[in-house]
């Protein structure tokens, strides 16, 4: 199976084959910035997994609450954030899940940086959960 990535306007793309080693929703305020939500649900597939990328591309590092650096790819057009590569998970690449636009996508199987996570969410019971990205 081929999974294709998108950013908005089509331009940044990234595909992988396979499924995703993990799905986790992460409540961490660097994701609560980069998707101008309360959480963002990441994808990690093995580096292996990527069959190409494709598009203009800008590029912008960051460093995550444990001090760990992570390199977003993001369109210069629509500015949508595609994928990225985190320090925390060095033979994987992270992708936006809504970039995927498969309302069938795997769910996510745990939530990350908890002690950031608005009061008002919640996850299902099923889901590991943990205070940072540890679990």
């Amino acid at each position: 199976m081929e999974r294709k990535a998108q950013c908005s306007c089509g331009n940044l793309q990234i595909n992988l084959s396979g499924n995703p080693k993990m799905v986790v929703a992460c409540n961490c305020l660097n994701c609560q910035n980069r998707t101008g939500s309360v959480f963002g649900v990441s994808a990690y597939f093995g580096n292996d997994q990527i069959i190409s990328t494709s598009g203009d591309k800008n590029i912008f590092t960051e460093t995550n609450d444990e001090g760990r650096k992570i390199i977003r790819v993001f369109c210069p057009n629509c500015g949508t954030t595609v994928h990225w590569e985190a320090e925390f998970m060095p033979s994987a690449v992270g992708v936006a899940v809504g970039c995927f636009e498969d309302p069938k996508f795997p769910e996510p199987v745990a939530a990350a940086w908890s002690r950031s996570k608005h009061e008002w969410v919640s996850f299902p019971e099923h889901w590991r959960k943990s205070d940072t990205q540890k679990f």
